[in-house]
């Protein structure tokens, strides 16, 4: 099974089957020249590098992979992880550690907030691939949680062969979850699985899901569904938005499942979308270099910036580039200010928080705007 992801992800084929996109960290990280006041980005979204933003004791609070971060009412920054020690760090504004919860979820990787009639929530999702034993990644089923902000679990939703949707022997390692703010409906992404978006309401319970590989209509296949966001910029027409990460696109449906566009970022291998004011924020895991030689092990990734459906920054990236209104694949800066960008999150100072996988146990990094 892990050398058929390895190949898999070598290929970054769209196939019919499951998405196996593999979350492994296990090579070796180069050093990177720290530039002092660094200025990433572009045009209006410019950012000077903080990399010792979080203040934080590796021996105590060691970090494997930093996945998601989100931001409570109260200003707080709290971290996904995958180490078996911790799963959850709380940091405030000044990279603080404040509070450290949870080893019940060694495959922690998406990380929700909700709120619910001023009442905080988390939404925790477990993708089933964690560090084993001999310190391999070893892939199990996963499942999602709602916790309390400190880490109490009110339920979790399993696998979906349990309710009669997915057929023995399907894989669930879901990757993220959205929560509409208006009835709770929860949609998961099966990133790691099947590629489906299953929707659920505010008690767990099943409603509907679309996606996966096989669709007559290629508008509703997704090849590695990584996140999944609620898009609430026009109120009257909220949209579902997941990552096709193997496809380079943002795909974007009705509350229910319809299919309403696609916005392709070429080269950009995207992680969930992340919304502030009418802006939208992604990590770029990987970018498929100059050659057209991708290969997951390297360090190609960065984050980018979108103004509706424009991108406009890619802070660590080039600049991006339009012709005849298409955009021109973006690259990863020289220096490599990041290795892989898996999450940003956006503080009401417009200031970002960048969440790094297999970026050799590296805390969230600070993008201070300018």
């Amino acid at each position: 099974m892990l050398d058929s992801r390895r190949n898999f992800v070598k290929k970054v084929a769209m196939i019919s089957g499951i998405s196996t996109v593999s979350p492994l960290h296990s090579f070796n990280i180069i050093s990177k020249p720290i530039l002092e006041d660094e200025i990433l980005g572009h045009g209006d979204f410019r950012y000077r590098m903080v990399r010792d933003w979080a203040r934080l004791d590796p021996i105590k609070y060691p970090i494997l992979n930093c996945h998601e971060m989100v931001r409570d009412s109260k200003g707080r920054l709290i971290m996904i992880g995958d180490h078996p020690q911790n799963n959850v760090l709380v940091f405030d504004k000044s990279g603080k550690l404040q509070d450290c919860w949870g080893t019940s979820h060694p495959g922690g990787h998406g990380i929700t907030i909700s709120d619910e009639g001023g009442e905080e929530f988390l939404f925790i999702t477990d993708s089933g691939w964690f560090m084993g034993k001999n310190s391999d990644m070893v892939a199990h089923n996963g499942r999602v949680s709602k916790t309390t902000l400190d880490g109490r679990t009110l339920f979790d939703i399993g696998h979906p062969q349990t309710i009669g949707i997915y057929k023995s022997g399907d894989i669930f390692r879901p990757t993220e979850v959205a929560v509409n703010p208006q009835n709770g409906d929860i949609y998961v992404a099966d990133g790691y699985g099947m590629d489906y978006i299953l929707q659920y309401n505010s008690a767990g319970e099943y409603i509907r899901h679309w996606g996966g590989h096989q669709n007559e209509d290629s508008n509703y296949n997704i090849f590695n569904a990584h996140g999944v966001s609620l898009d609430v910029r026009d109120p009257a027409n909220p949209k579902v938005v997941c990552t096709s990460r193997t496809e380079n696109s943002f795909k974007f449906f009705s509350l229910d499942g319809v299919y309403q566009k696609t916005v392709n970022v070429p080269n950009m291998y995207v992680c969930r979308a992340v919304f502030d004011e009418q802006n939208l924020y992604a990590g770029v895991c990987w970018s498929t270099p100059k050659d057209g030689k991708f290969n997951w092990k390297e360090h190609t990734g960065f984050v980018t910036v979108l103004d509706g459906d424009i991108v406009v920054s890619n802070p660590g990236g080039t600049e991006p580039i339009y012709i005849s209104g298409e955009l021109q694949p973006s690259y990863q800066l020289g220096h490599k200010p990041f290795y892989h960008g898996h999450d940003v999150c956006v503080d009401e100072d417009k200031n970002l928080y960048i969440c790094q996988w297999n970026a050799n146990g590296s805390p969230p990094i600070k993008l201070q705007r300018v």
